[in-house]
């Protein structure tokens, strides 16, 4: 998967992210088990995704390897809102970001907010 890198099971943690069928994860809560007479340790992953906040559970051995997507992080001024976007500045680079609106936040413009993309998607994270 592009934007991504592969780790072992083993080595996540909770508050980390993981990215299953083309979608970026959250990690909520996770529990190891010990190995049997006949297989390896398994993990339970209990997962939410960070764009749409659906929960998900993910089951494998300690030993496989998942997909933990790139996230980036940053922050950016509203130059306006057109319909389900938000048009905003990149406080850094100064490259306009076009953002999906959401309803959680109070949104306008020239209002600071911060962002964060995983596998090509935006999301608003925070409004200051």
């Amino acid at each position: 998967m592009p934007g991504t890198t592969r780790v072992e099971i083993r080595t996540l943690k909770i508050g980390r992210y993981v990215a299953i069928d083309n979608d970026a994860f959250k990690i909520l809560s996770m529990s190891k088990s010990k190995p049997g007479k006949h297989g390896s340790a398994k993990a339970r992953i209990e997962l939410e995704d960070i764009f749409t906040g659906q929960k998900r559970s993910h089951v494998g051995t300690v030993t496989d390897n998942i997909q933990v997507p790139m996230i980036e992080k940053g922050s950016a001024i509203i130059t306006h809102i057109q319909g389900n976007e938000v048009h905003a500045m990149d406080n850094k680079t100064y490259e306009t970001l076009i953002l999906p609106v959401s309803d959680e936040f109070n949104l306008e413009g020239g209002k600071e907010i911060q962002w964060m993309e995983a596998m090509g998607r935006y999301r608003i994270t925070r409004d200051h």
